[in-house]
């Protein structure tokens, strides 16, 4: 188990492979700051310090902080029907924490300076969640707080690239995350993929017959991934990892919707809502049964230590908590640490002692409570998405009497928040007068003026500037259109009035 960010495991698991080889100058060259060596003899009791620059915590101007959270069985507190009526938990931090409540940290301490890797009792809790979801395969990994997924994937980036590098990244991928690279100078190439996640085959002829020096890293985001929603089963991430091994390049998962996934999907499975999984007097094995049916994780397959998991509490807290984690093996810990210190310094101490209060009074069960209702309640959302899609895109209608299916197409999200459709360029009117990036933009601003957004699958791209239209299209983009849409964000009737809106678009762009 973990202690302080560093894995301790009962196991005799042996230690991670030296990666040191992958650090970038600029990681390699950090030293600890020597005003951060001294903050260990500033918190010593024994030690009257004259010292540090640390504000005196009475002079903070917040005595408590406190919110108002649900509580198991989290089903209550989502159901409008019975909202009222749901359990909940009062959390509240005070300054000094002088009645000695346990799972608290203190105000004095989470507003202060000096917790680079974060607070220590939500980084151990951090660690014990890591060890029980993922049982990272060697001994010296540990974790890190970040400032959301966002921070990781930048800190990643300057831990293990330079200017002028190369990394890898799925076709379509988070453009934010591109756009990160881009301005440190670092050049994506995309990888191949299906509407599962990457090819490993294909991967594997691509670094062979690479020209050069090879790709820093692989940034990966294999579950529910943004923006296709594909997710990639534990064979095929096996034989991912297997090929980046052997070429010995650096993983980068990133991975907020992990917790996200579900089960298969059913027609008309929208009509009836989901019923909640057991509590714990109901089915005492109900967590092994959710952890266990979780697609096994990359840093769960990391046997050389070359994993850096990008974790958080974005997409099932609240993305304005901007708190998340990294877990790498500890010599990448320590640079990152190293990092924070000259960069973040520490995330919020008020999301901090707020998030550790609540996952306190939750306890880890608890957490995964949460985690089996958000499951189920995503579920539910995708199902009225998928039944739309059906009623509007297959089904005849009014819009188009035949349906649509010979111009849409998508594969059925099993994470996630989105779902990714593919129009056959070629049945567009307009296809040989027009490019399908063309048409794409003019499908685009259809669907704005008729009041239905729809994100172009082409700024997704990871080799091209989304407002770039002279760069050379994918394959695919020869003869096909993308978009996404995602279930998560509007109410469900207005998720389902937004496909609708969108199948007419398409009716008309295509069909006239």
């Amino acid at each position: 188990m973990a202690t302080n960010g560093t894995a301790n495991s009962a196991k005799a698991l042996p230690k991670a492979k030296d990666l040191w080889h992958h650090l970038s100058p600029e990681a390699v060259a950090r030293r600890p700051s020597p005003l951060k060596t001294a903050f260990k003899y500033a918190i010593d009791p024994r030690i009257v310090s004259l010292g540090g620059g640390l504000p005196l915590p009475a002079y903070f101007p917040f005595e408590t902080i406190s919110a108002t959270a649900p509580d198991a069985p989290f089903t209550l507190y989502n159901d409008p029907e019975h909202s009222a009526t749901a359990p909940i938990v009062e959390v509240e931090v005070d300054r000094y924490n002088r009645n000695q409540e346990p799972g608290m940290i203190p105000l004095a301490t989470a507003m202060q300076y000096g917790q680079s890797d974060g607070c220590k009792p939500l980084l151990q809790w951090i660690s014990e969640h890591t060890e029980a979801v993922h049982h990272p395969p060697y001994s010296n990994w540990g974790c890190l707080m970040t400032v959301g997924n966002t921070q990781g994937w930048d800190a990643a980036l300057r831990l293990l690239t330079s200017r002028g590098d190369t990394i890898l990244a799925e076709e379509y991928t988070f453009s934010s995350a591109m756009e990160a690279a881009h301005a440190q100078g670092v050049r994506p190439v995309p990888v191949k993929v299906d509407l599962e996640g990457i090819l490993a085959d294909k991967l594997d002829e691509q670094l062979t017959n690479w020209q050069g020096p090879k790709p820093k890293l692989l940034y990966t985001i294999p579950t529910g991934q943004n923006p296709t929603g594909g997710t990639l089963s534990k064979e095929r991430r096996k034989a991912v990892y297997d090929v980046l091994s052997k070429h010995d390049i650096m993983i980068v998962e990133d991975e907020p919707y992990y917790f996200l996934q579900m089960d298969a999907y059913v027609p008309g499975a929208s009509e009836t809502k989901l019923p909640s999984p057991p509590t714990a007097e109901q089915d005492s094995e109900k967590y092994g049964n959710f952890l266990s049916k979780l697609i096994t994780s990359y840093v769960s397959l990391d046997v050389d230590g070359r994993v850096l998991r990008l974790d958080s509490f974005s997409k099932v807290m609240a993305p304005g908590t901007r708190l998340g984690w990294i877990v790498a093996q500890e010599p990448f810990i320590e640079r990152l640490t190293r990092q924070n210190e000259v960069s973040i310094q520490t995330p919020a101490g008020f999301s901090q002692a707020i998030v550790y209060s609540l996952l306190s009074k939750w306890g880890h069960n608890g957490y995964l409570d949460w985690l089996i209702e958000m499951r189920k309640e995503y579920t539910h959302r995708r199902n009225v998405c998928l039944d739309a899609l059906d009623k509007f895109f297959v089904q005849p209608s009014p819009h188009a009497a035949k349906g649509l299916t010979d111009v849409v197409e998508w594969k059925e999200p099993s994470a996630g928040m989105f779902f990714w459709l593919k129009l056959d360029a070629r049945k567009h009117p307009l296809y040989g007068q027009l490019s399908p990036l063309q048409l794409e933009k003019r499908i685009y601003e259809a669907a704005i003026e008729h009041g239905i957004l729809f994100i172009p699958g082409s700024w997704f791209r990871a080799d091209q500037d989304p407002v770039d239209e002279t760069v050379q299209p994918a394959d695919d983009e020869e003869v096909s259109v993308f978009f996404r849409g995602t279930f998560a964000t509007v109410p469900q009737d207005k998720l389902i009035e937004g496909v609708k809106l969108f199948a007419e678009v398409i009716a008309k762009e295509f069909l006239g």
